[in-house]
């Protein structure tokens, strides 16, 4: 038997009063986070994921968050790649004013909804969380409807993404995890390079972005950079008007982590093979004609 025409489940007026409740309840008893869209740059459709993907732009938002007493996940653990921390979080945005806020303004991957792989950050605690999963059916359709959206989160892990969203500590993420060489220069140049101009090539068109610049050892230790430079070649400041003429660079050695040994394994690993041989990884047609 069908159900009795004469009972609602909820008419539109009061499915709007609800979601009118529910805004000012978040706004009320939320927290101001920026969503941050996820861009693609080169989809790789067989892994089903983008190593070039970038972030541009950040969305404030109001949101609730579900996990009074504290971040979920596993906390700070101690694994053999060194302390890794899985602080979980999840938070509540109201559909409406998501889409106020974010879908009218941003591009994003699957219109119309939050979507996994974008970020939450929170400024309260100071840390940018990725959307692992989006609920949308919680609180189970009252009076008919769904007015929220449930993004669980879990703390960012920097993967080389291109981070431009105008939030400075977001941005920071990129200068301080990504990977970072030092340029060292020849005398006879001219200016100063500033923090976070971009600087390119006369020769290569290798661009980067400044990370630092010391002019007493001529040494400028860049990021985010499209290629590698020629020794020698005029490297420019497209902000500052800075030139000057490389001398060398190791792309080993990367200036922002404190435990890089990609150079020391570099050079120890020579002393290991031999590459003058023939055949270093066997003894096949070291007996001459008898095999």
């Amino acid at each position: 038997m069908a159900t009795n025409t004469y009972f609602t489940q909820g008419t539109t007026g009061e499915q709007d009063l609800v979601g009118s409740l529910v805004v000012e309840q978040i706004k009320m008893f939320g927290k101001d986070v920026y969503y941050i869209p996820r861009t693609l740059v080169k989809n790789d459709d067989t892994f089903g994921e983008d190593t070039l993907s970038k972030f541009e732009g950040a969305f404030l938002l109001e949101a609730y968050v579900e996990d009074a007493s504290g971040f979920r996940g596993d906390g700070d653990m101690f694994s053999k790649f060194g302390v890794r921390i899985s602080d979980q979080v999840t938070f509540i945005v109201s559909r409406t004013r998501f889409t106020e806020a974010v879908d009218d303004n941003a591009q994003l991957i699957v219109e119309g909804r939050p979507n996994e792989g974008d970020l939450i950050h929170f400024p309260m605690a100071n840390k940018t969380f990725e959307i692992q999963f989006v609920e949308h059916e919680v609180p189970f359709y009252q009076l008919g409807k769904v007015h929220v959206w449930g993004l669980r989160c879990e703390l960012f892990e920097y993967s080389d993404e291109d981070i431009e969203t105008g939030v400075a500590a977001v941005d920071q993420i990129e200068v301080d995890f990504s990977v970072a060489v030092t340029v060292n220069f020849a005398t006879g140049g001219s200016g100063d390079f500033t923090v976070g101009e971009v600087v390119a090539g006369g020769t290569s068109n290798v661009t980067a972005e400044v990370k630092s610049w010391d002019s007493t050892t001529r040494q400028l230790q860049v990021y985010n950079r499209s290629g590698i430079y020629t020794i020698p070649e005029t490297v420019t400041g497209q902000t500052s008007g800075a030139a000057w003429t490389t001398a060398s660079y190791n792309t080993l050695n990367n200036t922002s982590s404190e435990f890089d040994q990609n150079s020391a394994f570099e050079t120890n690993a020579d002393g290991i093979l031999d590459f003058s041989e023939g055949n270093p990884f066997g003894e096949f047609g070291n007996k001459g004609s008898s095999l």
